[in-house]
């Protein structure tokens, strides 16, 4: 039975001052640090090892990933890295204070653009500052699928086709998986792995450096779900 295991990466710099971050490269703060680290005992008491490892494009996940394996001596196991599971890109709003942001657009306003499925944030155009068509790492996309801004909707549809074309293969292979990303893409997942409604994916919460740990039959069913803290 296949097991998958999901970490919301460690805090961040910017989720510890309040902005929106997005697609935004920032680092993780020192308590984030400790959380990924934590991540990685949690993973190494509860004796699970894996085949294969995912992760996005952004550096806070990435250096989550690699704490959490090298705190449970699985460092060395096979690595892939895709922009299919970088954060929700918040368009506009990213760099924002969220407390400005309610501020200058009002609280109701704001409350809809981050917890609505499928309204969308004020966008960024390609030649704006900051837009992720001037990042070196996204050049070998084409310009059309790279976003100036996504609600949940849209990040899930640019997530499930990595889930179909090479997690779920690796799950039914009886493969062990472990994803660190973000909390607006592991949600996307977490919607489809369970089948989640459009209404209550927005009551779902990731917590910051907290392992989710799935068992799966080999119809790739959900047989258990537990949180490791």
């Amino acid at each position: 039975m296949a097991k998958l295991v999901l970490i919301r990466h460690g805090q961040s710099e910017w989720n510890l001052s309040n902005q929106f971050t997005g697609w935004v490269d920032v680092d993780l703060s020192d308590e984030g640090v400790k959380q990924a680290k934590n991540a990685g005992k949690l993973i190494k008491e509860a004796g699970l090892e894996f085949d294969q490892a995912y992760t996005s494009v952004l550096t806070r996940a990435i250096k989550t990933l690699h704490y959490a394996l090298e705190e449970s001596d699985q460092l060395w196991i096979p690595e892939t890295k895709t922009w299919r599971l970088n954060e929700r890109h918040y368009g506009a709003l990213q760099g924002q204070n969220k407390a400005k942001a309610a501020e200058k657009w009002g609280d109701e306003q704001v409350h809809i653009w981050r917890r609505s499925y499928d309204v969308l944030p004020p966008l960024l155009d390609a030649s704006d500052e900051g837009s992720a068509a001037n990042d070196r790492r996204y050049a070998n996309l084409d310009p059309r699928i790279i976003p100036g801004g996504e609600n949940l909707k849209v990040t899930l549809e640019r997530v499930i086709p990595f889930w179909e074309d090479e997690i779920a293969p690796k799950l039914l292979d009886n493969k062990n998986v472990i994803i660190a990303a973000h909390g607006n893409s592991l949600r996307a997942l977490s919607k489809y792995i369970e089948n989640i409604s459009d209404e209550d994916i927005m009551n779902l919460e990731m917590a910051t450096g907290e392992p989710v740990v799935y068992d799966f039959n080999d119809k790739l069913e959900v047989q258990s779900k537990t949180k490791l803290n």
